[in-house]
């Protein structure tokens, strides 16, 4: 929580004026008791009307200073708030772009998504509460108590019994509403990531006429929610009875013993209202205590979820080694018995994993499902650390580079295309920053997508859906191609980009790729595009079966004889 805090320091000189302010109107609050006593004893029992217009004049004159400060201490409020959520935003957002996927792996995106929104706006509310109001109410318990002596000592005495009693109560009630409340954000972060899985699975879930079970799954984790935020709320709700019920006795307890010592002519009329006047607000100042339990067991489970990303460590950093500017120049990979086993796993899915991509060369990857291709390729950007062995990119450690100096000489097409609300243009150009139109269409055109876009009513402009949704899949391989070609990378990594795509486009695209003198690794399922690549790596259960061209492979793996025969037919496998 220390470090959400932290955020609160740039607003140090606003936070004291609002505590200034606050206090003035405290202080005119307590004041006012105190001179309503002093108007019946000195004023009203005596009828002297020019001392009940003096002390009313003064009561009237406090009252305004009282709501000007109000008024100012609320902009001051407002000020800090707003602010510290601008902030604290910022800093997340940072936070998580320098996430590893190890990282996300730990923080599924509904958890994100609430930690931005409702985490940061219930600390941005109780932040403006506690300067406007929450400070207040403790304060004028206390000052209400000692001002209560200093009316009438004996009256007060009553406070000294009931105040202690209720603090202890009530922080008991915030302890385990705390853990409640947490549980409470749990349960909403479930609830948001049935949702999120809903409306990106929409399509799916209509062409599988599964709309009853996502109903099903919406409402059991909905009503886990209602059920514990019911639970919660009955809690802390169910202290307000018993703080009014102990303040109430309190009360009677003032007016009864009071009225005993007007009669005995042991105090005043004028004091015995001035204490019930103080019982009134201590009263209602600790009838608010059940608000600022509610707000500050919600504030203090969400600065916990909230501290937890800010100060998680990022498990993918520049090293020292990275200390002096070093840039890709030739392209070539080298994989050095490499294994990798992801941070939630036991088992690896890379084992000793060694071989060599020379600069401008092609490469096609095949294997099974799960043979470990996607991971072999996440690691040459460094979106997982190897867990033993080296990497090599132009002979030097991948960690010699920085992550900005090695991912800027990288195009990346991941397996699973995706777009950016926006239009088309917008999506090319996102691969490079101020591209010119000409970069853009001369991408386009390579990646085989121009003509496409041409066809389309507004061309380059058109605007695409949330994730692509209004292109069709081979569209959208295409412009994320040409997302990674408008970089000019020294090494491209298509990741089974081109599945969607005909024969014929795929043959053009490859052969445009061919210009960019790049070193190219593609994965590929398809026997006709590895046979394009100067070398194909065959791999199975995390390692490397074999490594050679299309017609050496035929010789030397049974392996791959099979898939050219599951593709092709014996004929063409034997005759090769």
């Amino acid at each position: 929580m220390r470090k959400v805090f932290s955020f609160l320091k740039p607003y140090k000189l606003p936070i004291g004026i609002a505590y200034t302010l606050m206090l003035v109107e405290l202080v005119a609050e307590l004041l006012l008791p105190f001179f309503l006593g002093k108007m019946i004893n000195d004023g009203i029992i005596n009828e002297d009307l020019s001392t009940i217009i003096m002390w009313g004049g003064i009561m009237i004159g406090l009252a305004l200073v009282s709501f000007a400060a109000g008024i100012i201490n609320s902009f001051y409020a407002s000020h800090v708030s707003w602010g510290f959520a601008f902030d604290i935003r910022e800093k997340l957002f940072k936070k998580i772009q320098a996430f590893s996927f190890a990282n996300l792996n730990k923080y599924p995106t509904s958890g994100l998504v609430t930690r931005f929104t409702n985490d940061v706006r219930q600390i941005q509310n109780t932040i403006f509460m506690a300067l406007r109001i929450m400070s207040k109410a403790p304060l004028i318990v206390i000052g209400g108590v000692i001002m209560a002596f200093v009316v009438n000592a004996k009256l007060a005495v009553i406070f000294l019994i009931t105040v202690p009693l209720l603090i202890g109560f009530l922080l008991w009630v915030l302890k385990v509403a705390s853990k409640m409340f947490d549980r409470v954000q749990k349960n909403v972060d479930s609830v948001n990531r049935v949702m999120q899985e809903n409306l990106a699975g929409m399509r799916l879930i209509k062409a599988f006429v599964r709309r009853n079970h996502e109903e099903s799954r919406f409402t059991k984790s909905n009503a886990a929610l209602a059920d514990q935020t019911r639970t919660t709320f009955r809690f802390v709700e169910s202290s307000m009875p018993i703080l009014l019920f102990v303040m109430n006795l309190s009360l009677i307890f003032i007016i009864w013993f009071g009225n005993m010592q007007s009669i005995a002519g042991e105090t005043s009329v004028g004091d015995v209202v001035a204490i019930v006047n103080y019982a009134l607000r201590v009263s209602m100042a600790i009838s608010m205590f059940t608000f600022i339990i509610m707000a500050f067991s919600r504030m203090k489970a969400s600065a916990s979820r909230l501290s937890e990303v800010l100060t998680v460590d990022v498990d993918l950093i520049n090293h020292n080694d990275a200390k002096e500017a070093t840039e890709v120049i030739d392209g070539k990979i080298e994989y050095e018995h490499v294994a990798f086993t992801y941070p939630t796993a036991d088992e690896p899915v890379l084992t000793d994993v060694s071989f060599t991509v020379n600069p401008r060369e092609k490469l096609a990857i095949i294997g099974a499902t799960g043979a470990g291709k996607t991971s072999l390729f996440q690691l040459i950007p460094r979106l997982y650390n190897v867990t033993k062995g080296v990497l090599y990119i132009d002979q030097k450690p991948i960690t010699s580079y920085t992550l900005d100096q090695l991912r800027g000489s990288i195009g990346y097409v991941p397996q699973s295309p995706l777009l950016f609300t926006g239009s088309i243009r917008d999506n090319i150009a996102w691969g490079k920053e101020n591209a010119t139109r000409e970069e853009i269409i001369q991408s386009a055109k390579d990646a085989q997508i121009h003509d496409t876009i041409m066809d389309l009513p507004d061309q380059y402009d058109t605007r695409v859906g949330q994730k692509g949704v209004n292109l069709s899949g081979g569209q959208k391989q295409r412009i994320s191609i040409a997302r990674a070609l408008i970089r000019r990378p020294k090494i491209l990594m298509l990741d089974d980009s081109t599945s969607a795509l005909d024969l014929a486009t795929e043959s053009e695209l490859l052969r445009a790729i061919q210009h960019y003198h790049c070193t190219t690794m593609i994965i590929t399922s398809k026997i006709s595009t590895a046979i394009s690549a100067d070398r194909i790596l065959l791999m199975n259960d995390g390692k490397v079966l074999a490594i050679g061209t299309h017609e050496e492979l035929l010789n030397q793996s049974s392996l791959y004889m099979r898939i050219v025969e599951s593709q092709f037919g014996k004929e063409y496998a034997n005759a090769k």
